[in-house]
């Protein structure tokens, strides 16, 4: 990124901002460490400057600066992301670490107002108070914001029952590249009065505006959960006893997480976890259902909940028609908390090794096993010596595909992600699940996107944002 001539001296740019957020909140130099790599360290580069917002007008002021004075600007939550979003060389960093004010709860409506720096960990302990939650869960929750949770449209294990980011969100805030602020605050469940343009922001990974707020929808706290994890010999079978489970529960199936045999020796080997079975099994899944009913939540003679009955059930009979088998059923908290930790350290043991590809699919749920036997004799074809790594979110077609390459050259590294979309294009699938687009899926969005849609995209942008000033060089690939 370049600056542009008529842009002020970094020194007059740091007074500016100084004068409206307070020199202490304005970070220069070496401490603008926290915000100059992403989580992976993958991606590296430093700000011109971070600047610390208190609040949406601050924020306004912020960008209203950039904007007339013609500074790129970079919106920076708790920099989890996987796809260099937030690079930001030479540009103005916008963090929204001092924006953590719930700005209201309303239990009955089961909605909260939050400001975009909350993180999604708080949001759910609000919630709790109430007897409600907040369904957006992945392992980086506890350091994730909403702001860029939103801006991703981020997933998750939960996706199956509740729906993504979006489907989560009634309203957002948001900061146009020219400084305005945009009040699209709803609390309403129906509104049809033209287009919906919070949608524009949720997913835009802060190219189009940034986001400052959020109503967000809650749902009641489950009265009870049941918890299992299920070995198999194939993954083909895995689909038919996600049916067979949600039938029997009511649809009361919130996770489906597909771990094979490789994960599970990685996992046990770098972070002392325990095997889930006494024999070892290609197939590993954890399940999770909960339900807010009273009648699920009853304790039978034994002292087991109704629908841990159900679950017990159902497993016994798939091992009985021999699509399973094995299975573990959670007997309290602590066995329920060491099968999600297991899944839950997935990034961790996936980035702790380089050189490697990180890809993040999505495909129809019929096509998961058949793309795992066709991707990988297209990967050892260019690179006879690499391994991969799978991850999913089985009951949403979401897989994490990793490969670790024998090299790390970019030619390499490219000709292996054009393999793999090219598979994943075959049966009906998209480049990108959860994770966004940011820089590292640029030339897949080239490749992949329809033509039409992608200039869609960039007339969007060049409306909102003509000068190109806002999250510049992201999902959008030059024409």
């Amino acid at each position: 990124m370049t600056l542009t001539p008529t842009a002020p001296a970094p020194e007059a740019c740091v007074l500016a901002l100084s004068d409206i957020v307070g020199a202490a909140h304005v970070r220069t130099g070496p401490d603008t460490a926290k915000w100059s790599r992403d989580w992976t360290g993958l991606y590296q580069w430093q700000p011109r400057c971070v600047v610390l917002p208190a609040s949406t007008a601050e924020v306004s002021a912020v960008v209203t600066y950039c904007h007339d004075n013609d500074i790129p600007m970079v919106p920076a939550g708790g920099m989890t992301g996987l796809t260099g979003a937030t690079q930001a060389e030479a540009a103005v960093m916008i963090g929204l670490d001092r924006m953590r004010s719930v700005r209201a709860i309303k239990p009955d409506a089961q909605i909260i107002l939050v400001d975009a720096g909350v993180i999604i960990d708080t949001i759910n302990e609000v919630a709790m108070e109430h007897g409600l939650v907040f369904p957006l869960s992945f392992g980086a929750r506890g350091s994730a914001m909403i702001g860029g949770a939103l801006s991703t449209n981020a997933g998750g294990s939960n996706v199956l029952r509740y729906g993504s980011a979006r489907a989560l969100c009634l309203g957002v805030e948001v900061v146009l590249p020219d400084g305005r602020v945009m009040d699209l605050m709803s609390e309403l469940r129906k509104d049809n009065s033209g287009l919906d343009l919070k949608h524009l922001f949720i997913g835009g990974e802060g190219t189009l505006g940034l986001i400052t707020g959020a109503v967000l929808k809650l749902s009641s706290e489950p009265a009870v959960r049941a918890t299992a994890m299920i070995g198999m010999d194939r993954l083909a079978p895995a689909l038919g006893l996600l049916n067979r489970l949600q039938e029997a529960t009511g649809g009361a199936i919130e996770a489906f997480e597909y771990m094979p045999r490789t994960y599970i020796a990685k996992h046990v080997d770098k972070c002392g976890g325990r095997e889930p079975f006494d024999d070892a099994h290609p197939v590993n899944i954890l399940v999770e259902a909960a339900s807010t009913r009273a009648d699920d939540a009853r304790a039978d003679a034994d002292g087991t909940p109704a629908l841990l009955a159900t679950l017990q059930g159902v497993l016994a009979d798939a091992f009985e028609a021999g699509d399973i088998s094995d299975a573990t059923v959670a007997q309290n908290e602590g066995q329920r908390t060491e099968m999600w930790t297991r899944r839950e350290d997935a990034a961790e043991i996936t980035f702790d090794r380089h050189p490697l590809i990180d890809n993040d699919i999505a495909l129809p749920l019929e096509q998961v096993p058949a793309f795992l036997d066709a991707v990988a004799p297209r990967i050892r074809a260019l690179d006879p010596g690499s391994e991969d790594f799978i991850i999913a979110h089985l009951g949403d077609g979401n897989l994490h595909y990793t490969v670790y390459p024998t090299r790390s050259d970019a030619e390499l590294k490219d000709a292996v992600k054009e393999a793999i979309e090219e598979v994943v294009r075959d049966f009906g699938g998209s480049f990108s699940a959860e994770h966004g687009v940011g820089t590292a899926k640029l030339n897949s969005m080239t490749r992949r996107k329809d033509a039409v849609a992608l200039d869609v995209m960039r007339s969007v942008k060049a409306a909102l944002d003509p000068k190109g000033l806002m999250n510049p060089g992201k999902v959008f690939p030059n024409a």
